[in-house]
């Protein structure tokens, strides 16, 4: 039996939380178009008979501009010392750049450095030729960072291209070990956990670039609703999305509170598949200055 972990990473948007989600064979982690979506280190399991990977997706390595990148940066640091294979996403439809470069020597001074897989991300994008381009390019941070590819690998996970590809060199680099998880858990996630990022993705999408950054979610209350009739349950779920500004209270909710109910009935249907039965989602905006940077806030919002 082999069992172990394996961390994602990459710049922001480079596929790692929707490759994720491929491997475990089902949704874990959102994913959105909007740079550093992932802000949590979230761990999915794949099982196979001959071995257990535990995969680790992580924030998004990037320059902080506030207390709260400084903190998610923290998370990637630390998830690259406790795991035994790093997948460098290196997504086809963008050169390697100075940050792409920058990250793979940030992980090259690993003292005890992991095995490196680089991982091609988003090759449905591209024809064949750019991919013959980009495929050399990896190659060649192996004698300008000093480190060595295990092997690199092309892969789609939008259309599942090459993942089990992926899944079988991560296991194949792993160690023997015992099951970390029980058969059938696919992810340590708590439900709640999982139930503000279903919400803050629904808000992602139609922002302008600043505000998903000042976004975050908090569940006041949530439970099964008692004395329904038989058969007919119903979950509640009281909820609060943060933001910093009182000018983006007013986007969030929108024109007669439009957006507000958007973001609302697509969260609530994902969370109902998620719990097996109806939900009553609450849905209210609340502004808390500069969050982001205040480190009270931050402990309390879980960062």
């Amino acid at each position: 039996m082999k069992s172990g972990f394996a961390c994602f990473v990459g710049r922001p948007n480079a596929g790692k939380s929707t490759l994720t989600n491929a491997l475990v064979g089902s949704k874990i982690a959102i994913a959105s178009s909007k740079p550093q979506t992932t802000r949590h280190v979230v761990r999915g399991v794949v099982n196979t008979p001959e071995a257990q990977l535990i995969v680790v997706d992580t924030p998004g390595l990037h320059k902080p501009r506030t207390l709260l990148g400084e903190r998610l940066n923290d998370r990637v640091h630390e998830a690259w010392a406790d795991v035994d294979v790093i997948g460098v996403c290196l997504p086809c439809n963008e050169r390697v750049g100075p940050g792409d470069t920058f990250l793979v020597s940030e992980i090259a001074k690993l003292p005890n450095r992991p095995q490196l897989v680089a991982l091609a991300t988003k090759s449905d994008l591209v024809k064949p030729a750019r991919m013959a381009q980009h495929l050399l390019r990896i190659a060649s941070l192996e004698e300008e960072l000093g480190i060595r590819w295990a092997s690199i690998v092309p892969v789609s996970a939008l259309t599942d291209d090459q993942v089990d590809v992926v899944s079988a060199e991560l296991i194949k680099l792993l160690p023997e070990g015992p099951q970390y998880y029980p058969d059938g858990e696919i992810t340590d996630e708590p439900t709640e956990m999982m139930f503000t990022e279903l919400i803050r993705e629904a808000a992602l999408e139609g922002f302008n670039d600043e505000l998903p950054h000042s976004l975050t979610v908090v569940i006041e209350e949530m439970g099964e609703r008692p004395g329904r009739p038989e058969g007919k349950p119903l979950f509640d779920i009281y909820a609060s999305m943060i933001v910093e500004r009182d000018s983006q209270k007013g986007i969030v909710i929108g024109h007669k509170g439009e957006r507000l109910k958007e973001v609302g009935t697509k969260a609530r249907l994902q969370i109902a598949e998620l719990v097996g039965m109806p939900v009553n989602l609450d849905l209210r905006v609340k502004v808390m200055k500069d969050w982001q940077r205040n480190p009270k806030f931050l402990n309390r919002l879980g960062f």
